[in-house]
């Protein structure tokens, strides 16, 4: 075995997102989920009037602004949000009732079920006819959609994100809940002196390759947000929508490709009481 592979090195901490031992493909996969989540987001937050579609937290605050009269804020949009993301939880309950013993079938099932919402919201905005079809909103004087097609669009992706949550927090896999990194930031700062200051160097090798994966999960995160901030500002919001589409098309079939064949990752761990 290489070097690298025994350490924790790049080349094996990039291997491990899509053959690790316990996880399988699991990291990989839900590495694409929060890039997918931070394209969402961008959109969200900047052509359906401010609000969040996958952090309930940022959006049961910005409801708050919307009620005192902060202006760029809209009301419907967060509760219609809320609804949605609640409604999309539910969904992924029930997903996680039928595939509780498989953890590969739960997530292709999960990536399934979220391209449906997401696609049904592309067709709702790239067919509504308002400015955030053509145009990204830097071009925009008013908002991109009419009210209704915004609180339309926010609920349905609101509903594929709550699946989403529902989904990863049933498969509990370490530092990728997929969106949120508030833990998983407090992971990289607390977990330094693991990383490079232990004496024992199995652990100091175990601690760089869990600080790597919550780093890429960060990265993700910047990276999908960016270009979905991009898209929805300088070409259209239809167009960041697109590229989450192609992400969940993409994330689905490779959960479709990974569970073809039986392996030793996709069974739950048994929990010791």
């Amino acid at each position: 075995m290489a070097d690298d592979e025994r350490t924790g090195g790049p080349p094996g901490l990039l291997r491990s997102l899509a053959a690790d031992p316990a996880y399988g493909p699991l990291h990989g996969l839900l590495l694409l989920l929060t890039v997918l989540t931070g394209v969402v987001d961008a959109v969200s937050i900047l052509a359906l009037g401010r609000v969040f579609v996958a952090n309930m937290t940022g959006n049961v605050v910005f409801a708050a602004f919307a009620v005192v009269g902060a202006p760029g804020f809209s009301l419907s949009a967060s509760l219609f949000a809320l609804a949605g993301f609640l409604i999309g939880a539910y969904l992924g309950g029930l997903l996680v009732a039928r595939n509780r013993r498989d953890r590969g079938l739960l997530l292709r099932a999960g990536c399934a079920l979220e391209l449906v919402f997401a696609a049904v919201a592309l067709a709702v905005a790239a067919l509504s006819g308002g400015p955030g079809v053509s145009h990204g909103t830097l071009g925009i004087s008013g908002g991109a959609f009419s009210a209704a097609v915004t609180d339309a669009t926010a609920a349905l992706l609101a509903v594929a994100l709550g699946a989403q949550n529902a989904v990863a927090r049933k498969l509990a896999v370490p530092d990728l809940t997929t969106t949120v990194l508030t833990m998983t930031l407090t992971g990289v700062g607390a977990d330094l002196r693991a990383a490079f200051g232990g004496a024992h160097t199995t652990v100091s090798n175990q601690g760089r390759a869990v600080l790597g994966r919550r780093l890429l999960a960060v990265a993700a995160m910047v990276a999908g947000a960016a270009a979905g901030a991009s898209l929805a500002l300088r070409v259209s919001p239809v167009s960041a929508l697109a590229l989450a589409a192609g992400l969940l098309a993409l994330t689905a079939a490779w959960a479709a490709l990974a569970v073809r064949r039986p392996a030793s990752w996709r069974a739950f761990p048994v929990v010791k009481h």
